[in-house]
């Protein structure tokens, strides 16, 4: 089942108050504490378990996908950026085999010519490689293949009411120098869906590790300091929450302007992501891409042409807004090999 992706519909969930205090609040900056549910509630003047009640209701109605980290791109693991072009006909079959691979993240139909845009992750850019060949195979089509090159600017953390203001809700950008090493794959694999909804889970994680709570929190603390992390907090869908104008905006810059054309689109408030990707002879000229959040169309084609302004005159680019979301979910770096790839409950279901 796929989610279509409506111009100007209203929200799928309406939020009580506390429901939107925490996402307002929690994107990021999530207590690394070993009661962090109880910080959060002293701080809203709750109870702890009325916190933890509410974040289990939002994420029953897909509001809320985790509570965690989110991963800085090729810190963890690799991703790949994949395309193709799908006959109209066959589009929700081939989506649904593309979804039931568990290295298959994000998976997605664009207004476009290519109009099938999937995520693949994993451990290493061999292992990538090899689910994108068997993608080919199995779903029957030619992948048009998109390595990130550079990242300018990744945050989905971005205030999603007009004023919003919170303890992570503003925090500055990640600014540490990528790490050279992996971070301990163990404790990857055990938070990369998520901590569980518990008083104490952090103590809960490092149980099923042999390890002590305090060097759970420790590690990462230290992932946020390095730059492994992004950020660590509650994860939300923003199109259940009323954004759903949403645009991949691909720009073809000259090779030699295109990081300074990244760092200028990263610094407007508009683009939530902004990346380098290699362009691909003969079948795609683009190599810069951003993505426009908002609730309606025309605020995000408002807001593409304030980009273009950032550029060269006549700098050529596309809009590729949603049109239905097949899968989404974190990305898993940690997973054992599949010849198949069926995903069971991470494939997408009524609600991403």
């Amino acid at each position: 089942m796929s989610v279509a992706l409506p111009e100007g519909a209203p929200p799928s969930v309406r939020l009580d108050p506390l429901g939107r205090a925490l996402i307002e609040g929690w994107q990021r900056g999530f207590p690394l504490v070993p009661r962090p549910y109880a910080r959060i509630a002293e701080a809203l003047g709750v109870h702890e378990h009325l916190v933890i009640a509410t974040l289990a209701r939002l994420q029953r109605a897909g509001v809320v996908t985790r509570v965690g980290p989110v991963f800085r791109p090729g810190t963890a693991g690799a991703s790949m950026l994949a395309a193709a072009a799908v006959p109209p006909a066959r589009l929700e079959q081939v989506a649904a085999c593309v979804s039931a691979f568990p290295e298959v993240n994000h998976n997605y139909e664009r207004e476009h010519r290519l109009n099938l845009w999937f995520v693949v992750t994993g451990p290493d850019r061999e292992r990538i490689e090899a689910v994108v060949s068997r993608i080919e195979t199995r779903c029957g089509v030619r992948v048009l293949r998109l390595p990130m090159e550079r990242d300018y600017h990744i945050d989905l953390a971005f205030p999603l009411w007009r004023g919003a203001r919170g303890p992570g809700a503003h925090a500055p950008e990640i600014t540490a120098p990528r790490p050279a090493a992996r971070p301990d794959p163990a404790l990857v694999a055990a938070v990369q869906r998520g901590i569980p909804l518990l008083a104490r889970p952090y103590a809960h994680v490092a149980a099923a590790l042999g390890r002590a709570e305090a060097e759970v929190i420790a590690t990462l603390e230290r992932w946020l300091a390095d730059g492994v992390l992004s950020r660590f907090g509650i994860v939300v869908r923003h199109h259940e929450l009323g954004w759903r104008a949403n645009a991949m905006v691909v720009w073809d810059v000259p090779d030699g302007a295109v990081d300074l054309a990244g760092e200028r689109l990263a610094r407007h408030p508009a683009v939530t992501l902004c990346y380098r990707r290699p362009r691909v002879d003969g079948v795609w000229p683009y190599n810069l891409y951003c993505m426009v959040h908002g609730r309606e169309r025309a605020t995000v084609r408002a807001r593409v042409a304030e980009l273009a302004r950032l550029l060269p005159p006549g700098t050529r680019h596309e809009v590729l807004f949603s049109r239905r979301r097949f899968k989404q979910r974190g990305a898993l770096y940690a997973l054992r090999p599949s010849a198949v790839g069926p995903a069971g409950e991470e494939a997408h279901g009524g609600r991403a």
